[in-house]
């Protein structure tokens, strides 16, 4: 079996595993922790997913446009679909997706994250401080996300 192969299976039982989860916790315990379902059998997912793995930015597009639209209420999709427009330099249509995703899950911690990143290629640092700011409240100062964001904004010119 391939890398990728390898991958995506392990992919798919960690899905399985989170929505078998999610399902045995009640109904209100779900609202409260807000969890968006991962996609499901979704295809163009693991395809888009893979791409931008493999940094295939085009092919990443594509495919995670297909999953957005059969899943329109997951962060995940679109937090992905962002971050792959923001490296084709696709700036409009990188915070059209991070808007999303963080209307969907405010608390989006690689939404928070790329599209602080997103708003240092344009030159604002304030938004992106804003963004760092949201991710010490969600996750400390510990987390990866913020971490990340925080260098990048003092490598910022």
């Amino acid at each position: 079996m391939t890398g990728a192969a390898v991958a995506r299976t392990l992919l798919a039982a960690a899905r399985t595993f989170l929505v078998a989860t999610a399902l045995a916790c009640s109904g209100a315990a779900l609202a409260d922790a807000n969890v968006v379902a991962p996609p499901q059998n979704n295809a163009d997912f693991d395809l888009g997913f893979d791409a931008v793995r493999a940094r295939d930015w085009d092919r990443a597009v594509y495919h995670l446009a297909i999953a957005a639209k059969a899943e329109p209420g997951n962060a995940d999709v679109q937090n992905l679909l962002g971050f792959a427009y923001r490296n084709q330099k696709r700036l409009d249509l990188a915070f059209a997706h991070y808007r999303e995703a963080l209307k969907l899950d405010p608390n989006h911690r690689g939404a928070h994250e790329y599209v602080g990143e997103a708003y240092l290629m344009t030159g604002d640092k304030a938004k992106a401080q804003e963004h760092l700011a949201a991710l010490e409240r969600i996750c400390g100062r510990n987390c990866d996300e913020y971490r990340d964001l925080a260098r990048a904004i003092a490598q910022a010119k």
